[in-house]
C-alpha cells in the first residue's frame, strides 16, 4: 500500500467519526426543538380546550338559570349551581395557561370581567325571584345589560381562541420546519458518512467484497423498511379506527344530550304554553295567532330536534335493524330533496359495528348526491350473500371524472377508511354525465371480517 493511500485512509477515517458525530448533534438538537414546539402546541390546545369548557360552563349556568326562572323546579338549579361553581377554577386555569402571554392576557381581563358581571346579574335575577321582587326581577331581565355581557363574553372567547389557533399553527408549522430540515441534515450527514466509508474500503481493495455487502446491506433495509411500513400502516390503521370509535361515541353523546337537555327544554315550554293558553282570553284574533305562531314555532323545534339527532345517532338503527333504518333513512331524503329513489333492501343480521358501517356509507353516499350529483333518481340496494353483503348506491346525476377527485376529498376517504375498518372493499364508477355507482363489499362475520383484513 502506497503513501496516497495511506492518507486517503487517514482522511477517510476521520471523516466518517465526524459525520457520524455531526448526524447524532443534529438528531439531538431536531428532536429537542421538536419537543419544545410539541410542548407549546399541546398547551395551545389546553388553552383552548379550557375557554370552551369556559364557554360551555357559561351556557349551562345561563340556561339552568332560565329553567328555574320558567318552572321555579329546583332540579334546573343543579347545572346552574354546578357551572358556578366551576367557573372560577376554570378561570384561574386559563389565567394560569395564558399568563405567559402579554395579547392573551390583553383578552382575558375583558373577558374575566364580563363574566363577573354575568354571574353577578344572574345571581341578583336568582335572589330576586327568591324573594318574590318581581318588579325588580323584570327590570333586571328586560335590560340589555345581561346580553351585552354575554355577547362580550362570546367575542372575547372567540378572539381568545382564534389566537391561540394562530399560535398554535404557528407551533405546528415551527414543528414541520424541524422535522423538515432534521431529515434534510440527516440526510445529507448519511450521504457523506457513507462516502467516507466507501472511500475507506476502496483503499482496501475489496470493491467486489463492498458490492456483495451493499447488496445485503440494501437487501435488509429494503425488507426492514417494508416492514416498518406495515407496522406504520397497521398502527395508522388502530389510530383511524379509534378516531373514528372515538367520533362515533362523541355524535351518540351529543345525541343524548340534545335529546334530554334540549328536549326536555322544548318540552317545558310547550307545556307552559299549553297553561297559558288554558288560562289567556283566546277571542282576542292576535293573542290566538301568537300562541298557535309559538306553538307551531315549538313544534318545529322539536322536530328538527329530532332530525339532528337521528343524523347524529340513529335511533332506528338500535331499535328496528338495518333495513328499517336504511328504509326510514331513503324516505326522509327522498321527501326533503324531492328525488325519486327505489330501495332495494334485503334483511341482514350483522354486528352493530357493521351495520352502522352500512348505514355511514348510504348516508355519506346520499348527502353527497344531495350536494354535488343533480340527480333525479337514485337507487339503494342491499344483498346478502352466504359470506358478505353488497351494499349499492348508484344515481343518474352529472357523475364527475375519478381522475379529477382531489387528495383532500376527505368525505370519499373516510367512506372508503369505514369499509376497509370493517373488512370490506369500497369501488367507486362514475364519469361525466353518466352517473355514478358506489359499491361495497363487506364480509358477515368477524371470521370472515379478519380474514379480508389479512388479506388486503
Amino acid at each position: 500500500m502506497n503513501w496516497t493511500k495511506l492518507r486517503r485512509m487517514a482522511i477517510s477515517l476521520p471523516l466518517a467519526v465526524f459525520a457520524a458525530c455531526l448526524m447524532i448533534g443534529i438528531s439531538e438538537y431536531g428532536y429537542k426543538r421538536t419537543s419544545q414546539m410539541l410542548t407549546n402546541l399541546t398547551h395551545a390546545y389546553d388553552t383552548r380546550t379550557s375557554v370552551s369548557l369556559l364557554m360551555k360552563e357559561m351556557l349551562d349556568a345561563e340556561t339552568g338559570l332560565r329553567g328555574y326562572l320558567l318552572t321555579n323546579e329546583e332540579e334546573y338549579l343543579a347545572p346552574y349551581n354546578e357551572a358556578v361553581k366551576n367557573l372560577n377554577q376554570t378561570l384561574e386555569r386559563i389565567r394560569h395557561q395564558v399568563e405567559p402571554s402579554s395579547e392573551l392576557m390583553e383578552l382575558f381581563v375583558p373577558l374575566s370581567r364580563s363574566i363577573s358581571r354575568k354571574t353577578a346579574e344572574m345571581d341578583l335575577s336568582l335572589r330576586l325571584f327568591r324573594e318574590g321582587n318581581a318588579d325588580a326581577l323584570k327590570f333586571v331581565m328586560f335590560t340589555d345589560i345581561g346580553n351585552k355581557d354575554m355577547a362580550s363574553i362570546r367575542e372575547f372567547s372567540r378572539k381568545l381562541d382564534a389566537l391561540n389557533s394562530q399560535e398554535a399553527a404557528a407551533y405546528q408549522h415551527a414543528v414541520e420546519s424541524s422535522l423538515f430540515w432534521a431529515r434534510v441534515g440527516v440526510t445529507t450527514v448519511t450521504l457523506f458518512g457513507l462516502l467516507a466509508f466507501y472511500m475507506y474500503l476502496r483503499q482496501n481493495n475489496m470493491l467486489e467484497m463492498l458490492h456483495k455487502r451493499e447488496q445485503a446491506l440494501q437487501s435488509e433495509e429494503r425488507n426492514r423498511l417494508e416492514q416498518l411500513v406495515r407496522e406504520r400502516t397497521a398502527t395508522l390503521t388502530e389510530l383511524a379506527n379509534h378516531l373514528q370509535q372515538v367520533r362515533e361515541d362523541e355524535r351518540g353523546h351529543l345525541a343524548r344530550e340534545l335529546h334530554d337537555e334540549l328536549g326536555a327544554l322544548l318540552t317545558a315550554a310547550k307545556l307552559d304554553v299549553a297553561r297559558l293558553k288554558s288560562k289567556i282570553e283566546m277571542a282576542n284574533p292576535e293573542v290566538a295567532d301568537r300562541i298557535k305562531h309559538l306553538t307551531e314555532t315549538l313544534n318545529s323545534g322539536i322536530a328538527l330536534k329530532r332530525r339532528i339527532v337521528e343524523d347524529l345517532r340513529p335511533s332506528s338503527l338500535a331499535n328496528l335493524g338495518l333495513s328499517t333504518s336504511l328504509e326510514i333513512l331513503t324516505t326522509e331524503f327522498a321527501q326533503r330533496s324531492g328525488v325519486e329513489i327505489e330501495a332495494n333492501l334485503e334483511a341482514v343480521e350483522l354486528p352493530d359495528a357493521t351495520e352502522l358501517t352500512i348505514y355511514r356509507l348510504v348516508q355519506e353516499s346520499l348527502t353527497n348526491i344531495g350536494k354535488y350529483a343533480k340527480a333525479s333518481r337514485i337507487q339503494v340496494t342491499v344483498h346478502k350473500y352466504p359470506t358478505y353483503v353488497a351494499v349499492q348506491i348508484q344515481d343518474n346525476g352529472q357523475g364527475f371524472d375519478l381522475a379529477s377527485i382531489r387528495p383532500n376529498s376527505h368525505g370519499l376517504a373516510g367512506m372508503r377508511h369505514r369499509v376497509e375498518a370493517a373488512g370490506g372493499r369500497l369501488t367507486i364508477n362514475s364519469a361525466p354525465g353518466e352517473g355514478t355507482t358506489v359499491s361495497a363489499i363487506i364480509p358477515t362475520g368477524a371470521a370472515q371480517m379478519a380474514d379480508a383484513i389479512t388479506a388486503t
